[in-house]
This record gives structure tokens, C-alpha cells and sequence, in this order.
């Protein structure tokens, strides 16, 4: 019990200090953001992403990341148990563009440095809205690698939840490969149904070897989820 009210103390000024310090970034980023420097933007995230683990005590191990081509593009796709898991991928892929809600781009000013990153808004699920965002997926595809999670939303319980197949369809329509991404210890860090931070925690991100278009172009949807899946999970630490 006195280790949670600790974290729980804790936690209260960890966050302060974050929103802080993005609030400074935020205000640093607002000259580069008119001047539409879109380089600058994303190294400026990517300075940001790690400051967050620091300003928390955590040190991000990162394994694989000689497996990322130079100028490489891919269909990210990692499990998602935190709310830390969008800096974990920032911090080792910067320029990468986000598929997320669509309530983040009602922040001022984050609203426009998220464009300038090629944010893909997630709007609310219907027939039109999931064409329109699919159809974007695919525009960004051609120019940028996307991070997508494909279980829509994250555990609550460690465990992998069901993927969504929208990824599948970006990878049809495509020429890019599969970059499967294991993240470890996040859930222990902060779930979604916990509010302390738990500092006590190891976390970690493997990056796993690409999946070639061509293995997996010509296996149904099924097939195709059972791979990545099974790729995720085999690093996944319980």
C-alpha cells in the first residue's frame, strides 16, 4: 500500500512536469510549424519523446533498429498497452506518420504540428468515415512509413487483444512491407485502467524483421494477422 501512495505521489508531479515540458515544446515548435519545416518538426518530436522518459527516471532499451532501412518505408504495426507507447515509437522512428484520434487535432497549435507529421485522424466507424480513413492510410503509405495499432485500443489485461484488419488493406493496395514491433513492459508502466505510474518497471521495444510484401500478398486476411500476430507476441515478456 505505501508503494502505491508513493507512485501515486509521484506520478502527480511526473505528470506535471510533462505537461510542462510539452508545453514549452509546443511553444518552441511554433515558429518551425509556420515555417512549415516538417525535418525539424520530427526531430524536434523525437527530442521530445525521449526527454519524456527521462523526465519520468525510465531508460528505453531499444533492440533491432539496425533491421529499419535508411529511407525505408513500412506498415508499423506494434502491440499498444500505454499511453507511452506513441513516444516509445517516436523515440527510435520519428518519421513516422500517426494513424490516432481524431480529438487531437482539436488542441491549438499541437493540432498543426500533427499535420505537419501527416496525422491520419480516426473518425467515428461507418462505412464512409472507414474509406476515407483507409484512403488516406494508403496516400500516406506512398510517402511515409505509418504506424498503425491494429488492436484499436489498448489491454487491459497485458494481453494482445484482437486485431482490426483495416492495416490489411493498406498492405493490398501498397508496395511497402511489414515492420512488426514488439513493446514490452509498457502495460506494467501505466494501463489504461491504472492512474500511478509504476517506476519500478523495465521497458523495452524489439523491432523484428520486416515482413516482404510479397510473403504476404497472396494469403487471406486471416493468415495475414496470424503472422504479424505471432511475430508481436514472441517477444512479448509476460
Amino acid at each position: 500500500m505505501w508503494r502505491i501512495r508513493v507512485y501515486t505521489f509521484l506520478t502527480v508531479s511526473a505528470f506535471g512536469l510533462l505537461y510542462l515540458f510539452t508545453i514549452i515544446i509546443v511553444l518552441i515548435g511554433m515558429p518551425i510549424v509556420f515555417l512549415r519545416l516538417k525535418r525539424a518538426v520530427r526531430l524536434l518530436m523525437r527530442f521530445w519523446a525521449k526527454s519524456v522518459f527521462l523526465i519520468i527516471g525510465k531508460k528505453l532499451h531499444v533492440e533491432g533498429q539496425e533491421r529499419i532501412q535508411k529511407n525505408g518505408k513500412y506498415i508499423l504495426i506494434a502491440n499498444h498497452s500505454s499511453l507511452f507507447d506513441i513516444m516509445a515509437i517516436i523515440s527510435f522512428f520519428p518519421g513516422v506518420s500517426w494513424f490516432g484520434h481524431e480529438r487531437l487535432l482539436k488542441i491549438p497549435v499541437f493540432r498543426q504540428i500533427l499535420k505537419m507529421t501527416d496525422y491520419v485522424p480516426m473518425k467515428k466507424t461507418s462505412i464512409k468515415n472507414t474509406k476515407e480513413m483507409i484512403d488516406q492510410l494508403i496516400m500516406k503509405s506512398k510517402g511515409h512509413t505509418i504506424a498503425i495499432f491494429p488492436e484499436g485500443t489498448r489491454t487491459l489485461d497485458g494481453k494482445v487483444n484482437e486485431f482490426f484488419r483495416g492495416f490489411i488493406q493498406v498492405l493490398r493496395a501498397s508496395e511497402i512491407n511489414v515492420l512488426p514491433v514488439t513493446l514490452n513492459g509498457f502495460y506494467v508502466l501505466k494501463p489504461k485502467n491504472r492512474f500511478y505510474i509504476n517506476f519500478s518497471s523495465r521497458i523495452s521495444v524489439i523491432i523484428h524483421e520486416p515482413i516482404s510484401r510479397e510473403i504476404l500478398i497472396d494469403k487471406d486476411d486471416a493468415e495475414i494477422v496470424t503472422i504479424v500476430r505471432n511475430i508481436i507476441e514472441s517477444s512479448l515478456e509476460s
